[in-house]
């Protein structure tokens, strides 16, 4: 059996360096949270754990995905990717309707739920309602895991979230039973 051409690790430099210059909107580095969600992955496979690195790729560089193809990354984790990327999706501009559509895939699910654990640690969260005091950052992420939790077994949840944010366990436990 041949060795993959494109590996996880391969996935974490891409990462770095197609975020390398990128600010959040915090005017943090941006591959800080690509990084960290890969990294929450950890006990997934190698696919779901590139998809990880890359979730952003499409959404945050001219990446595309036959480049991604060209440069050995798996159908699977490019699916993946595509499933998260709220431009691929039918409705856009309807959080309810993103949500919804990567919850039908376990492996985006996954990436999503890291993803969003990163976006909600409390002290981004803090950091953001100071930014903007009228705005309910967390509102949507909270919504977004009540669909996400169910979508998954409960234990696949907790091994990302003890990894990026254990803050958030025991809301898992109230919303996936």
């Amino acid at each position: 059996m041949t060795e993959p051409t494109f590996t996880v690790e391969t996935a974490m430099v891409l990462a770095e360096v197609a975020h390398n210059r990128q600010k959040d909107k915090l005017k943090r580095p941006h591959k800080e949270h690509v990084l960290a969600v890969g990294d929450a992955l950890a006990d997934f496979d190698d696919d779901v754990r590139i998809a990880g690195y890359l979730h952003d790729i499409a959404k945050d560089t001219p990446v595309t995905k036959q480049a991604l193809l060209d440069m050995g990354v798996s159908e699977r984790a490019v699916g993946i990717i595509e499933r998260v990327t709220r431009r691929f999706q039918d409705d856009p501009d309807s959080d309810e309707a993103v949500i919804r559509h990567i919850a039908q895939d376990h492996d985006a699910t996954l990436v999503k739920i890291a993803c969003n654990a990163h976006n909600s640690v409390q002290e981004r969260v803090r950091a953001l309602s100071e930014k903007w005091p009228d705005k309910g950052p967390t509102t949507r992420y909270a919504d977004a895991r009540k669909v996400l939790y169910k979508a998954v077994p409960r234990g696949e949840i907790h091994l990302i979230l003890n990894r990026i944010n254990p803050d958030l366990l025991s809301e898992m436990d109230q919303l996936a039973d």
